[in-house]
């Protein structure tokens, strides 16, 4: 698929399976309610629990939430972590995130690159039903799941080591 034409399909709202650095994501853009409520469903996640999001630029990130002094965002992304920041406005993207933070991403890999062109955050979860182990190989995909995405970039067998999470400059090795 044409980049072009996978930015179109994340502007329309559709429902991607896709890889990161790390385990394979499930995700749409991140503004995008009925889609994102989708993929909780699909994931029978407890509705109240956070997503997190990759980010178009370390911009937006800079613009959208508050950066401690002591973290150097550079020294994490693009990369296999996941940055827990405070929002700017803590009502922003409450539907991923009820509380004042959001989890950032912006995977090394180049299935990210053009999630970036779109300019749009872009939400990032594990494809799993929720408890259940991640997805490192679509060959592996349960039919529950796939049979109620859009589209599946498959780029072959990944780590499968979930990204390490950073909060309050401290990491956290899930």
């Amino acid at each position: 698929m044409e980049t072009k034409q996978i930015i179109q399909n994340i502007k329309q709202g559709k429902i991607f399976i896709y890889p990161t650095d790390t385990i394979y994501g499930i995700g749409c853009e991140a503004t995008n309610i009925k889609s994102t409520n989708k993929i909780k469903q699909i994931k029978k996640r407890d509705k109240d629990k956070p997503l997190s999001i990759i980010v178009p630029s370390i911009t937006w990130i800079k613009q959208n939430c508050i950066i401690p002094k002591e973290l150097t965002i550079s020294k994490y992304l693009p990369g296999p972590y996941t940055l827990i920041l405070k929002k700017k406005n803590p009502n922003y993207l409450n539907h991923i995130s009820s509380t004042d933070s959001l989890g950032i991403r912006i995977p090394k890999n180049p299935f990210t690159k053009i999630i970036q062109k779109s300019k749009l955050p872009f939400i990032t979860t594990s494809v799993n039903i929720s408890t259940q182990p991640p997805l490192t190989n679509p060959k592996n995909l349960n039919l529950q799941i796939k049979n109620k995405v859009d589209i599946i970039i498959d780029k072959g067998t990944l780590s499968g080591k979930p990204s390490t999470l950073i909060i309050n400059g401290k990491e956290i090795k899930r």
